[in-house]
């Protein structure tokens, strides 16, 4: 009976042992279950986050550009603003004084270029178109005719066979002197104001030498006041001296340009001149001729 009794309760307790670690063992399973639930709500939370943030970064690049544009469009006004600072800045850092001067070459210099190459423009004649009209008019109306056509057109080549056909009753050999010695006066009509653009031409590089040695001097003042050679010190002074040079320079190149094309033009106007009064003798030779 003992026995049984002990085998009973030896039983007994097994099996609340077994129950205990199956409920255990299912409370822990369930936790873990409540633990991967609540991991994976959390990394849905997480992707949902992430989805968010990359729609919101796509929006932020598709307005991007236009913030971009407008940033370049600021920057380039920057710039061209930054650029005139410059120059301002540069003219001021050359010496106000002989900046000035270069400045004041550069303007008068392009103003007797330009009247220079207006004139010649309109000088410029059709000089086989005029040579045709006068021999049509030396045929047809006599030498009156031909001063009226010249009379109304514009240019030396014209006011030459004007002064030439004044003169057409004295003889052939007055018709040349007077066609030469007009000739002269229209060639120093065409070339007025060239001496004048040559003395700035000359004078623009000469102001931006003088300024570099006075940049010079400023330089070796200052280290002499200073008893230092620094570079600051001399860096002033050069600095001067190469803003003058430059300047000199470059007006000096810009009016060279121009008065090179209008000395050419000149050239150009003069040549014509010299060829029609060449055959503008020529055909009072044959009209005189005609008319004996």
């Amino acid at each position: 009976m003992k026995k049984i009794l002990t085998f009973l309760a030896v039983f007994g307790m097994l099996t609340a042992g077994v129950t205990t670690t199956a409920y255990a063992q299912a409370d822990a399973t369930s936790d873990q279950g409540e633990m991967d639930q609540a991991e994976n709500e959390g990394q849905d939370a997480q992707a949902d986050s992430a989805s968010f943030e990359e729609e919101e970064e796509a929006a932020v690049m598709q307005e991007e550009p236009e913030v971009d544009a407008s940033d370049d469009s600021s920057a380039a006004v920057e710039t061209e603003r930054s650029f005139h600072q410059q120059v301002k800045d540069t003219f001021i850092d050359g010496g106000v004084g002989f900046m000035s001067l270069v400045l004041v070459c550069l303007i008068l210099g392009l103003a007797l270029c330009i009247e220079r190459i207006i004139y010649l423009n309109m000088a410029t004649t059709n000089k086989a178109k005029l040579l045709k009209n006068v021999e049509d008019a030396l045929s047809s109306g006599g030498v009156e005719a031909a001063k009226d056509v010249c009379r109304n057109t514009r240019g030396p080549i014209a006011s030459i066979f004007y002064q030439g056909l004044e003169r057409y009753d004295e003889g052939i050999d007055v018709v040349e002197k007077s066609v030469v010695s007009y000739g002269g006066v229209q060639m120093g009509l065409l070339e007025k104001g060239l001496s004048w653009i040559s003395l700035f031409i000359a004078l623009a590089p000469m102001l931006g030498f003088m300024g570099t040695v006075i940049g010079m001097i400023s330089a070796f003042d200052a280290i002499a006041a200073e008893n230092n050679i620094s570079p600051g010190i001399v860096a002033g002074g050069i600095k001067i001296a190469l803003i003058t040079t430059v300047s000199g320079l470059i007006v000096a190149i810009i009016l060279q340009i121009f008065y090179n094309y209008i000395v050419s033009k000149v050239d150009g106007i003069v040549n014509d001149m010299e060829d029609a009064s060449i055959s503008l003798i020529d055909m009072l030779i044959r009209y005189r001729t005609v008319q004996k």
